[in-house]
């Protein structure tokens, strides 16, 4: 039976945690920051946890 290949999209968009806590980049972060708020351009900076719904599916595409 092959190898499973990792999904090298979810790779690009997603990190594991030295706990496996699965990270992802805040959305509406990437341009048009001159409207945006300071307080708000900090908030969208920081990492957010992947949805338990959604954990088990990504780590499925990341082979873990």
């Amino acid at each position: 039976m092959p190898k499973q290949k990792t999904h090298k999209g979810t790779v690009k968009r997603v990190r594991v945690t030295g706990t496996g806590k699965l990270m992802h980049e805040q959305a509406n972060n990437q341009h048009k920051f001159a409207h945006k708020s300071g307080q708000r351009k900090r908030r969208l900076d920081t990492d957010q946890l992947v949805s338990p719904a959604d954990a088990k599916n990504i780590k499925k595409l990341l082979g873990i």
